[in-house]
């Protein structure tokens, strides 16, 4: 079969795209990241979104975004592209549909998470410290080779590795797109209220013939879906996603696991100390009974 699909150039060899070595090295020790994460419960420093700081060095909010979330997607796909022909197989288009299944929902999510929401949807974002910047992104690189390599052949290679798991798969995608429908709902929730706060000042600046002041620091409890009772719906949905993911590759998909998780692992705290802030912001009485990120547990 002759790929439609151009050869790409190896940029670090053994590791970029990994060796099945390297791989097997790099997806070995991602599993123990959670142990990092232990520093989070430590320590409310966290300079992004809410919780930003002032600082000389911080980063533009949407292109900051951008650029730490995206290189987890295109490192997927690289290792898809340049992997196979290391491997044996003629070209790309010789690994099975399952394996560009999982792909596809990844690029989707990391489309919409890395460039539509911070460049086209949101409003506005807070400023990002480098520290947070340069976290995520080598965050996503290495869970971007773990994934990575396992669909680009390290992993299943042939039609008959999925054999006897379409039951499975089919509910692990449906999983997925529920999950990831909730979370851009809960994200658009959230986008509403400063999108309704700009509308106003628009408004008002129109009328007094004043600029306009500005939303990056406007936060209100929203209240639609999920809202009504946790605090981070929308981490939960992305949880959700993950575990549909991982359902999709099978229970011994490591690096779906790892994935899944690895951001509980990193994004619990935050939501945690999340609700923390929403209580000091608000008080007690309006937060209510919403839990941080778990219906009715946590």
């Amino acid at each position: 079969m002759t790929s439609i699909i151009p050869n790409l150039p190896v940029l670090l060899p053994g590791w970029y795209p990994p060796s099945r070595e390297h791989w097997e090295l790099i997806s070995f020790a991602w599993q123990f990241f959670p142990l990092f994460t232990a520093a989070q419960w430590l320590t409310n420093f966290y300079p992004q979104g809410k919780t930003s700081i002032d600082s000389r060095f911080n980063l533009p909010g949407k292109w900051a975004w951008c650029f730490m979330e995206v290189p987890g997607m295109l490192t997927v796909l690289y290792c898809m592209l340049t992997i196979p022909s290391t491997i044996g197989l003629s070209s790309p288009q010789q690994l099975p549909w399952g394996n560009w299944a999982m792909a596809f929902v990844y690029t989707i999510h990391y489309i919409y998470r890395a460039i539509l929401s911070p460049l086209l949807l949101n409003p506005s974002m807070s400023p990002i410290h480098p520290f947070v910047f340069v976290s995520a992104f080598v965050w996503q690189v290495i869970n971007g080779i773990s994934i990575g390599g396992w669909l680009a052949g390290y992993g299943p290679t042939t039609v008959h590795d999925w054999a006897g798991r379409l039951y499975w798969m089919e509910i692990g995608l449906v999983i997925w797109g529920w999950s990831f429908l909730g979370n851009v709902f809960h994200d658009d929730d959230l986008r509403e209220i400063r999108r309704s706060a700009l509308r106003r000042q628009q408004k008002k600046a129109k009328e007094e013939g004043k600029p306009i002041e500005g939303v990056n620091k406007l936060y209100m409890m929203p209240k639609n879906g999920l809202f009504h009772y946790v605090l981070y719906p929308h981490y939960f949905c992305e949880w959700l996603e993950w575990g549909g993911f991982w359902m999709v590759g099978g229970l011994g998909c490591v690096p779906a696991r790892t994935f899944l998780l690895n951001e509980i692992a990193t994004m619990l705290p935050r939501a945690l100390q999340g609700r923390r802030w929403y209580v000091e912001k608000f008080g007690k009485e309006r937060v209510g009974n919403r839990k941080a990120v778990i219906p009715g547990l946590l």
